[in-house]
């Protein structure tokens, strides 16, 4: 049976063409409502069956994953004493998965198969600097990975994920300012927030515990932002200027998100990943105490001030444990982020 191929292009709807048989009619167009995973041409069932085999595969081999739709994580800690025997357990599991797709018609791409060793500053003598066998490939260890949008360097001092966000932001500055003289200070304000604010903003969690440098690079981007909005220049103070448009400064950037992600995973609407364990409280045993009626988190305990208290454990249950007993205790998360962003916009700006 011969078909005739519709011509139009497929753009958010399904288009028919009436063929001449006025006996078999074609229904209308349709919207689209549902897609694909990006890049995978299975749909979502057919996609979650296939991942549920492979995640049982995982756990045999006593790893983590972590999936996406179309990318999967695979990590593991280890000793440095051990990081040979890892790395052929790692041989070992991805000769396994390249099997399981070979019987599931799939093909593993070594190409874009990433190895990523990381420890401390300390440590890094010790990590493995040659290539690890992928399948009949073998692959060097890379420096940086981006998971995310986030760039993770392997002595996980986040400088390179400040680099990449300082240029970013300064390159769209520079576009801003092409344009500064045709446009209102509303619209200035506007593109600024888009286009540098909420690149700081993204992921600034794991900005927790950097050093002042890299502190001082991302506040230097506020800077300028201030600087274009109001056309001032550099020999203008900025704290007025950044008070007026009630941009937080970055440390308190970092503390809001994590006294949000905090706050969820107390009220149980935080990702599982985070969530789990639950948290541990710490009462007073004493009722006449003034802390006896509020409930503080328990901060764990930490070997290395340096890595260990940068842990999203650690460092939201510090962040929470210092919020004032009125914040603390919002009724939910809008009033939560509102009362928050008051506290902390006064200790902002309440030094000189």
């Amino acid at each position: 049976m011969r078909t005739r191929a519709i011509p139009e292009r497929l753009r958010g709807v399904f288009t028919t063409r009436r063929y001449t048989n006025p006996s078999f009619p074609l229904p209308l167009p349709l919207p689209v409502l549902f897609g694909v995973p990006q890049g995978s041409v299975l749909g979502p069932i057919l996609l979650l069956l296939c991942v549920a085999d492979l995640l049982q595969l995982v756990k045999r081999y006593g790893l983590h994953p972590h999936c996406y739709a179309d990318d999967t994580q695979i990590y593991r800690f280890s000793d440095p004493s051990d990081v040979d025997a890892l790395q052929e357990c790692l041989s070992v599991f991805i000769d396994e998965v390249f099997s399981w797709m070979m019987s599931n018609r799939l093909q593993l791409n070594p190409a874009k198969t990433q190895v990523f060793w990381c420890s401390s500053a300390r440590r890094q003598h010790q990590i493995p600097t040659g290539s690890a066998r992928v399948g009949d490939t073998y692959v060097l260890p890379v420096r940086t990975v981006r998971d995310l949008g986030v760039y993770i360097d392997a002595d996980v001092t986040v400088s390179a994920h400040v680099t990449a966000i300082v240029k970013a932001c300064f390159a769209a500055l520079r576009q801003i300012r092409s344009v500064r003289r045709s446009l209102t200070r509303t619209t200035l304000l506007t593109l600024a927030h888009a286009l540098v604010v909420t690149k700081v903003n993204y992921f600034s969690s794991v900005l927790s515990g950097i050093s002042r440098q890299l502190l001082q690079r991302l506040r230097s981007v506020f800077n300028a932002a201030a600087r274009l909005v109001f056309s001032a220049t550099k020999s203008e103070h900025v704290t007025p200027l950044s008070e007026e448009l009630h941009w937080l400064k970055v440390p308190q950037r970092i503390q809001f998100r994590l006294y949000v992600l905090a706050y969820r995973c107390l009220n149980g609407t935080a990702p599982s990943y985070l969530a789990e364990p639950p948290p541990d409280y710490r009462r007073s045993s004493r009722r006449r105490l003034r802390g006896a009626s509020t409930s503080t988190l328990v901060v764990p305990s930490t070997r290395r001030t340096t890595l260990g208290d940068r842990a999203f454990p650690v460092a939201a249950a510090l962040a929470r444990n210092a919020l004032p007993p009125s914040v603390r205790s919002a009724p939910s998360l809008l009033q939560f982020r509102r009362d928050l962003k008051t506290a902390l916009s006064q200790s902002s700006y309440s030094s000189p």
